[in-house]
């Protein structure tokens, strides 16, 4: 009967033991955020998108140089120069906004593709890479093919 307790009591401690143990087996993972973008087909086709209308940005103050070169009055240069300035805020104002809307889509598709990887790798939290010291687990390439997967 004592090895009877003794082997329930063993075994209950042991039991007892491995769930906790799963209840902390989690962990904290690390993201590469830079190296995830640049791997990432739909942020990569952002990034050239966004240049692109920078460049259409540039070579309209080009253009609009030229044509003030051009004008031989002060007063139709002071009316050029100012309905320029309303139409470059206007153009540097779509291309911030265009800028800022695909950051945010790059961003929200990397961040559910983490929670994913979270998820499944049963994490507890996910840093930045140059937060972590010592110690984690690197899930970019994880999160990266998540993302090349479409998941």
């Amino acid at each position: 009967m004592k090895k009877f307790k003794i082997a329930a009591m063993t075994l209950f401690c042991a039991t007892v033991l491995s769930l906790t143990s799963q209840a902390f087996a989690g962990g904290v993972g690390y993201i590469d955020y830079q190296k995830v973008q640049a791997a990432y087909p739909l942020a990569q086709q952002a990034v050239k998108e966004v240049d692109a209308k920078a460049l259409e940005l540039q070579q309209y103050m080009v253009d609009k140089e030229k044509q003030y070169k051009a004008l031989d009055t002060p007063l139709k240069k002071q009316n050029f120069e100012d309905a320029t300035a309303r139409e470059f805020n206007a153009k540097q104002e779509a291309y911030l906004r265009l800028k800022s809307e695909k950051e945010e889509l790059v961003f929200n598709k990397i961040q559910a593709a983490a929670k994913q990887v979270l998820v499944e790798q049963k994490l507890d939290a996910i840093l930045d890479f140059r937060v972590v010291f010592v110690g984690g687990v690197d899930i970019s390439d994880l999160v990266i093919q998540k993302l090349k997967s479409g998941q």
